[in-house]
């Protein structure tokens, strides 16, 4: 969010690089990420900007755009749109948004925002339906479970076939067993370093998810400990990362 222009020039470039891989997605759903790295002592100003920004798409009921927010306990942000096709996207909300509130208003809404952070990046993942586990439907926003933990498994792409083979074998004893931690499954794509699956779990809290887990291994017992092993034993690095939703930041023209 840089700029307006820089911003709408990266995602552009960002999505027309990325275009011939999301039509090899058979059974994905492509989504576009903008991520702040926020200065620290930054966040307060940040989360302010950021939040009269979705006052004023609110306000003005703005068209062709829609987020879901979240931020990290390192304190990125991350801002995540689906993308169906290049027809889906259009790049005239911000110019309307900037007609409805004024030019001179909504670019002191991103000179502000610039002062919060000096790296941000932008890349693609695709939500991995096969791999996801979600007995009763897909979401990414379950009610009252706003708080996330990320679980990144790195691997080499020469290693993708096994990965997937075993993190398929997961999701079987996740259903046969009728497990209660649900959770969805990322797959990396274009603009990321290297190549992922990122699971993401949700829970109402810390204390929420360790219950769910610590529940979890017990029900699953000594089997799930040599299928996960399994599934360790093939990945290059493993990393964890804590994060909580951002429903005040979020925006969709039906809100």
């Amino acid at each position: 969010m840089r700029t307006l222009k820089t911003k709408l020039v990266t995602a552009l470039l960002t999505l027309l690089m990325s275009v011939s891989l999301l039509a090899q997605e058979k059974k994905t759903k492509a989504y576009w990420v903008h991520e702040d790295v926020v200065k620290p002592s930054m966040v307060a100003s940040y989360e302010k900007v950021c939040k009269d920004l979705t006052s004023n798409l609110k306000k003005h009921s703005i068209q062709g755009v829609s987020m879901i927010v979240t931020n990290t306990v390192d304190h990125r942000y991350l801002w995540v749109s689906p993308i169906e096709s290049m027809a889906d996207i259009n790049y005239t909300a911000f110019s309307t948004l900037s007609e409805k509130m004024g030019a001179s208003a909504m670019g002191a809404l991103f000179d502000e925002m610039d002062k919060s952070y000096d790296k941000e990046h932008d890349y693609v993942i695709h939500l991995d339906e096969e791999l996801s586990y979600m007995p009763g439907g897909i979401t990414q926003t379950p009610d009252g479970q706003d708080y996330r933990k990320f679980h990144y498994f790195h691997y080499t792409p020469a290693n993708e076939d096994q990965v997937r083979e075993k993190a398929m074998a997961i999701k079987k004893i996740f259903e046969n067993k009728g497990s209660k931690v649900h959770y969805r499954t990322y797959k990396s794509g274009f603009g990321n370093r290297g190549a992922f699956y990122m699971v993401a779990i949700a829970a109402k809290d810390a204390m929420d998810y360790a219950s769910k887990i610590a529940e979890n291994n017990q029900l699953l017992g000594e089997e799930w400990a040599k299928i996960y092993g399994d599934f360790q034993a093939s990945l290059l690095e493993y990393e964890m990362i804590e994060g909580q939703m951002r429903p005040d930041m979020a925006y969709s023209p039906s809100n």
